[in-house]
């Protein structure tokens, strides 16, 4: 597999610049404000999504100031909603690290939320990057109309494919996709290739999510085995609706049992777990996550060839090969 270093070559020197950027965007007069932003810059990821609107833009013609907002707004309003989340799923740590709410409790970790959302709000206006708040705006709205129906399904078992699909459409892919077309309109392209571009962000953002899914089962990364934190946390994948769906009456039953328990027993969780690995639910999933992922790809190559279109390419690839 292709190393994130090697993705990023085309654009290393400008996601140094970012950054400091956007250390400096989370910046705060108040003491306890600054000391949460530090915690959080400290603990970020591979960065993946600036990755995105930065090649977008360098692939349609040359990255700007403009393409450094759109990174730093999508960086800013993502951050306020992972926060939030946590709260909202009493979640204590992420990705290894504490949580906010871990560390500062609730209270503190929803007004940072709302702190760093309105720092994002006002990085776009302050520049009038209006297109840029259009975009990640409507990403926010779908985020949180994803983790509505979500709960809404959870309260049963969502079996219901298209349901799913939307859920993470919204939840996931709607993300993904604002850092493709905040890309292209930092760069200047029109509304065509903007939409363009969006989409190809979503199907991506959907071959992410189905990814995710299938860690849970063990499958593709460094786990070793399987960890079935989503059947604990009764949240419906892909291939647990697929081996449901094609499962027999008794066996339906005692998995939905299981399920609705949101039960945390080993035997039972294994159960599942073991269900789903010899019911084809993983090779279903698989299939699903590479088509999203083709089709990606094949939009991505009809934009002019150079070096950050094919650095795209590599990253489409990245998401769906990652151990992690």
């Amino acid at each position: 597999m292709t190393s994130i270093d090697s993705i990023k070559a085309p654009i290393a020197s400008e996601m140094v610049t970012f950054e400091d950027k956007f250390r400096k965007s989370m910046k705060s007069s108040v003491p306890l404000l600054d000391k949460i932003t530090h915690y959080i810059v400290k603990r970020k990821g591979k960065q993946i999504r600036p990755m995105f609107v930065f090649l977008s833009a360098q692939a349609l013609g040359g990255i700007s100031e403009s393409t450094h907002r759109g990174a730093a707004l999508i960086e800013l309003l993502h951050t306020a909603t992972l926060v939030h989340d946590d709260v909202v799923d009493d979640s204590f740590e992420r990705r290894g690290f504490f949580s906010i709410n871990a560390l500062w409790k609730n209270k503190i970790a929803v007004l940072v939320g709302d702190y760093l959302l309105s720092r994002g709000l006002l990085l776009a206006i302050k520049n009038k990057e209006f297109k840029q708040l259009e975009i990640v705006s409507t990403a926010v709205e779908g985020m949180s109309e994803g983790e509505l129906l979500q709960i809404e399904e959870s309260r049963g078992v969502n079996l219901k494919e298209d349901v799913y699909f939307e859920i993470i459409r919204q939840k996931t892919a709607t993300l993904i996709a604002s850092c493709c077309a905040c890309g292209a309109a930092s760069a200047g392209a029109d509304d065509e290739v903007i939409e363009k571009m969006r989409q190809i962000g979503e199907n991506i953002g959907i071959a992410f999510q189905i990814k995710d899914d299938l860690f849970d089962y063990g499958i593709g990364g460094k786990i070793g085995k399987p960890t079935g934190i989503d059947i604990k946390g009764k949240k419906s994948t892909l291939p647990l609706i697929y081996a449901l769906n094609n499962a027999t009456g008794s066996d339906k039953r005692r998995i939905l049992r299981i399920v609705k328990r949101k039960s945390k027993n080993k035997k039972e969780v294994d159960h599942v777990i073991n269900y789903v690995l010899t019911s084809g639910g993983i090779e279903y999933a698989d299939k699903k996550m590479r088509d999203y992922a083709s089709k990606a790809i094949a939009e991505i190559q009809s934009l002019p060839d150079n070096e950050a279109r094919n650095s795209l390419i590599q990253l489409v690839q990245f998401t769906i090969d990652r151990e992690k």
